[in-house]
């Protein structure tokens, strides 16, 4: 292609009917593969879901990849997603026929770490998937070094494509995608961290009621009057 050569403008409605058949001849040949698509022009809708695509910006060595990611994951380029503990992969449809491979390892979180910073504040799975705590524990989660969301020491990125940015468009796609997951399956964030998450809202129910317990039983031995003030209390010999 000369220097005066210039490429056909491509709508964002042609775009998603090209992805579209590349991602059906994909899943012919692959039929486990679990495409990730967008309805409407937000990403994530879900509280775990919007934190996660929220904190995508830590990551980028390069603002245009991260736009371009977004428009990757609107269009329907995702083509494939897996997420479990530790790993997310993915097959990203790029220009033309080529397909591109992103691995993404991401660091276990110390349950024990978590487990210090929630104990009282959960009282339910449900309280949990659906974001549903006291606005200090939001922050910590969202906004702390000790936090939910992986550090940049903890999360790794590997593409097959040629760019030599440290998280490509591609990788930034499958990011976004796992944003995207999150909306009807929050849990799967605490399982790509490692964490238990039955285990860990039992734990924090349990220093509830002990803390609740613990303040009843001293409220109780407050009300109690020794047989002496009794005594000294009604003039009783």
């Amino acid at each position: 292609m000369s220097s005066y050569d210039f490429y056909e403008y491509e709508s964002i409605a042609e775009k998603r009917d090209r992805a579209a058949i590349k991602r059906r001849s994909y899943q012919k040949k692959h039929p486990n593969a679990v495409p990730i698509t967008i309805n409407g022009n937000k990403i994530a809708k879900s509280f775990w879901g919007k934190a996660w695509c929220n904190h995508l910006k830590y990551y980028a060595d390069h603002d245009n990849r991260i736009s371009r990611g977004r428009s990757y994951i609107k269009n329907g380029f995702v083509f494939d997603l897996a997420i479990k503990e530790g790993l997310v992969t993915g097959t990203v449809s790029g220009s033309g026929n080529n397909l591109y491979q992103v691995i993404i390892t991401i660091d276990p979180i110390a349950d024990q770490r978590l487990e210090e910073q929630i104990n009282g504040h959960v009282e339910s799975l449900e309280d949990l998937t659906y974001g549903k705590f006291p606005k200090a524990l939001e922050d910590v989660f969202l906004t702390s070094e000790n936090g939910l969301f992986p550090k940049m020491n903890e999360i790794q990125f590997s593409c097959s494509c040629p760019d030599s940015a440290y998280m490509c468009k591609h990788i930034s796609a499958i990011l976004y995608a796992v944003g995207a997951k999150l909306d009807s399956e929050p849990l799967l964030l605490f399982e790509l961290r490692g964490v238990d998450t039955s285990a860990l809202v039992k734990r924090s129910v349990e220093e509830k009621m002990s803390s609740l317990l613990e303040n009843a039983s001293s409220a109780k031995s407050d009300r109690i009057i020794e047989d002496d003030s009794v005594i000294d209390l009604f003039d009783l010999e």
